[in-house]
């Protein structure tokens, strides 16, 4: 393991907060808040461009440098959420995906008539 693997990285960041003495802050619903706001703070950055400019937001160094430190800041509190609560979250992700390879088969768009029901179009996260 190296200190780029995932739990390499929890361990770097429950580190850092035992050294700045923020485990008492760092509760499951603390950290579901705080995960929640740095989510915000990633949709704000695209919250009025057009898709054609969202898609090129990695062009304009200042927005790549500012959706970088948002996805970091994500990925922190969730990688502490998972410490927090004892969630592997590559393990959780994996099976979410094999749940959702049975609830969501492939299909082709529009279903074998064309029409086809808008609820088979959901998002697989729900």
């Amino acid at each position: 393991m190296t200190d780029n693997d995932v739990p390499g990285l929890q361990r770097r960041l429950v580190e850092f907060a035992a050294a700045r003495d923020w485990q008492p802050y760092h509760t499951p619903k603390n950290l579901a808040a705080a995960l929640s706001v740095e989510a915000s703070e990633l949709l704000e950055i695209f919250q009025w461009l057009t898709p054609e400019q969202a898609e090129r937001v990695m062009e304009d160094p200042g927005t790549a440098h500012r959706v970088a430190d948002e996805v970091a800041d994500v990925l922190a509190y969730l990688l502490q959420f998972c410490a927090v609560l004892g969630v592997d979250p590559l393990a959780a992700l994996a099976a979410k995906i094999d749940r959702n390879e049975v609830r969501f088969p492939v299909r082709r768009r529009g279903g074998v008539d064309g029409e086809g029901d808008p609820a088979d179009h959901r998002h697989s996260s729900e």
